[in-house]
């Protein structure tokens, strides 16, 4: 596949990263020469510096023959009108574009991206979809990564082991025993730093960070087995009222059960245009370090705080300042993953990365075959991906042990006539079935080959 990546930003990067290491003729076109540099010094990648949506650069960049152009620049305009000339001038099949500004967005004007209009075949938005992983992580406190698959009724949880773990120094194999009516399965774990999937013979030490493929139905069972108590989050302070602190509180005030939530914005006029938008949130207009500020907002009373403002260091101090006063869970918008690990001395709970879930997003929309769900794993170290096994599979109508999966992938939950599955090594695969499975990075390419339709389904 031929694909044009516009913009070489971390998202862009990260992009070209994935689809150049399956062997995709990648393309980056960024106006930062630096920024093109660095992509195909460390990538498999060529670069053009120009500006995305000139259709001389498009040009140089192969558009003509190009099959995808993915338009990712910071300009939300640019990036629209880029795939207006993608589609007007070189006729490109697919075009996929990240848009921020909500008035872009608004449901009422989306017949804007008809292909007679402004022809955008997928619209990302990088802060919707941080707003949706922010309201997962408050749903499930007590892990630090959380995603939903199969159309919500299985979770993925990153779950941290402390020293009072249950199941601490107990092989894989005997907590299916030990539990066999508990439909969860542990299909990653980080352990000094490195991602690994484990045998049925590993065991489970502190300290680690385990991947667990749950049941939504067993979600609590399994946090307890994990040494974890889920508790209601009632009373929420947000520190941050942007695009991503006023969806969450959009979302917080619809909700049936009703949830108490402050929030804290520095800037007058975000905070004025969120106390406009909000019903029942109380909007104060502030620093979100400021100790006077957090008493006002009753942080030692919170059940959690939740920092999303555009300063990462911001975040990570208002997290650590509001722990310090009392507040029991603090979830952090982190966008340099190289902060990823003060997260544990810093004794903040659980982190949000808008990179790798706008690159999940754009992911989605990219896989081969009948995939429905894609998600990033840490600083891309592996993928969860969901798909629907065709006829054509070559893991159709096989047993799961029958299949030659690559070392570094493990099946977390089966989908089954709309029936959620733990999965066994004796279950056969069927046509119709939603597979959900864990690979590391260098082993997807060969999941998509195990997934992919053959061209005869056409």
């Amino acid at each position: 596949m031929k694909v044009i990546i516009c913009g070489a930003g971390q998202v862009g990067w990260q992009i070209a990263r994935h689809l150049s290491g399956e062997n995709n003729d990648v393309t980056v076109v960024d106006n930062n020469p630096e920024l093109v540099r660095r992509a195909t010094d460390t990538l498999d990648v060529q670069g053009i510096a120009g500006f995305a949506s000139y259709p001389d650069i498009l040009d140089r960049a192969g558009a003509r023959d190009a099959d995808m152009v993915i338009a990712a620049t910071h300009s939300d305009e640019v990036n629209m009108v880029t795939c207006q000339v993608a589609h007007s001038v070189f006729a490109v099949q697919r075009k996929i574009a990240r848009l921020r500004a909500q008035s872009y967005l608004d449901a009422i004007y989306s017949d804007l991206y008809r292909r007679d209009h402004l022809p955008i075949d997928v619209v990302i938005s990088p802060e919707k979809e941080v707003a949706d992983a922010a309201l997962q992580r408050l749903a499930a406190p007590a892990a630090f990564d959380t995603e939903s698959f199969l159309e919500g009724k299985a979770q993925l949880l990153g779950i941290t082991i402390d020293e009072d773990c249950p199941v601490i120094n107990t092989p894989l194999r005997q907590l299916t025993d030990l539990f066999s009516t508990l439909r969860a399965v542990v299909v990653g774990i980080r352990r000094e730093s490195a991602l690994f999937v484990p045998s049925s013979g590993d065991q489970i030490f502190a300290g680690d960070e385990c991947y667990v493929f749950s049941h939504t139905e067993d979600m609590t069972r399994t946090l307890e087995i994990f040494g974890k108590t889920q508790s209601k989050q009632e009373r929420i302070v947000i520190i941050g009222g942007g695009n991503v602190g006023l969806g969450v509180a959009q979302a917080l005030e619809t909700r049936t059960e009703r949830v108490r939530v402050k929030m804290i914005e520095r800037n007058r006029f975000c905070a004025e245009r969120a106390a406009d938008a909000l019903d029942r949130t109380i909007v104060l207009n502030g620093d979100g370090l400021d100790s006077g500020l957090l008493e006002e907002a009753n942080i030692a009373t919170a059940d959690a705080v939740l920092a999303v403002t555009d300063d990462d260091k911001t975040n990570l101090l208002a997290s650590v300042r509001s722990k310090e006063m009392g507040c029991p869970m603090a979830i952090t918008l982190i966008n340099d993953p190289t902060l990823v690990p003060l997260m544990t001395p810093l004794d903040i709970d659980a982190y949000i990365n808008p990179r790798a879930t706008t690159v999940s997003s754009i992911l989605r929309h990219i896989r081969h075959g009948r995939v429905r769900g894609v998600y990033s794993i840490g600083d891309a170290e592996a993928e969860v991906i969901e798909a629907q096994v065709l006829g054509t599979s070559p893991i159709a109508g096989q047993k799961i042990k029958e299949v030659d999966f690559p070392e570094g992938t493990l099946i977390g939950a089966v989908m089954k006539q709309g029936k959620v599955i733990k999965p066994t090594s004796e279950m056969r695969i069927e046509e119709g079935d939603v597979i959900a499975i864990f690979a590391m990075t260098e082993d997807v390419p060969e999941v998509e080959r195990l997934l992919q339709v053959s061209i005869d389904f056409f």
